[in-house]
């Protein structure tokens, strides 16, 4: 059997990028998956692929994770779907439309800092209470919440992502240690990926990207789904049932040395 097998997970931001491969990961490994992800189409194509390549269900639902209603819509559909949750991804993010991508602190709008923490901070703590009772009440769940090394290594002129993804490390470490007695885990990946948005800036900045590979110890962005999907399988699973409150740095060895990141200077 399959470790995974009978599991039921969410996974947020699941139509591309990282999202996508995690929720391709633990469906290889058994889990039903619900896609959870702003666009439907891609939601659905995603879902689809997950049904035919690895014979597990998968339910994409549309979903807005700045607005709370939806974000506690979308448990209660995977609680009807699949009749409970035990694995939570917190994966979602998107930029603010019109906002300029790379910005010094001073120049940063208030308008920056309310999605950043909208869509970083509250979408998941929103999310994470939703699906407690249901974990509480088997005694057994899996939180996993993606961080960043940007707000690790407090990379310059992305202050409002970095903020709001070490609150989302307090609260994943707050959580872990108050739900530990129900035998809930809650841990955090710090991600490094070639992904469709990294593929975008090594366009734009190519120096850049270049010296971001040189400087990483394993010379090489990692496979959204066998290198990133591979540290949640883990995370998810029985295996991991004694670790919680703790930050993973699935980045080839990146954090190591601080890794500079002067995007936009």
């Amino acid at each position: 059997m399959k470790k995974l097998a009978n599991r039921v997970a969410i996974v947020t931001g699941a139509g591309s990028g990282i999202g996508q491969g995690i929720a391709r990961r633990l469906a290889a490994d058994g889990a039903s998956v619900v896609i959870a992800e702003m666009n439907a189409d891609t939601g659905d194509a995603v879902a689809q692929a997950i049904q035919q390549d690895f014979g597990v269900p998968a339910s994409a639902f549309q979903v807005d994770m700045c607005d709370k209603t939806q974000v506690q819509a979308m448990v209660k559909h995977t609680v009807n779907t699949f009749g409970t949750v035990d694995i939570l991804v917190n994966n979602a993010w998107a930029a603010r439309r019109g906002a300029r991508p790379f910005t010094a602190v001073e120049d940063k709008t208030d308008e920056d800092f309310a999605h950043a923490f909208n869509i970083g901070y509250m979408a998941a703590l929103w999310t994470m209470q939703a699906v407690f009772p249901y974990m509480r009440d088997k005694r057994w769940g899996r939180i996993i919440n993606l961080a960043s090394l940007n707000g690790v290594n407090a990379h310059p002129y992305t202050v409002d992502y970095n903020a709001a993804k070490e609150a989302l490390r307090a609260l994943t470490r707050t959580a872990a240690r108050e739900w530990a007695q129900y035998q809930i885990c809650c841990n955090i990946i710090c991600p490094a990926a070639r992904t469709e948005a990294y593929e975008k800036f090594a366009a734009a900045q190519p120096d850049n990207a270049a010296q971001l590979l040189k400087l990483n110890p394993m010379g090489r962005m990692g496979d959204p789904e066998a290198d990133i999907g591979g540290v949640a399988a883990f995370l998810a699973s029985d295996d991991a049932r004694y670790l919680t409150g703790n930050t993973l740095f699935a980045d080839g060895g990146s954090h190591i040395n601080g890794v500079p990141w002067l995007a936009g200077a």
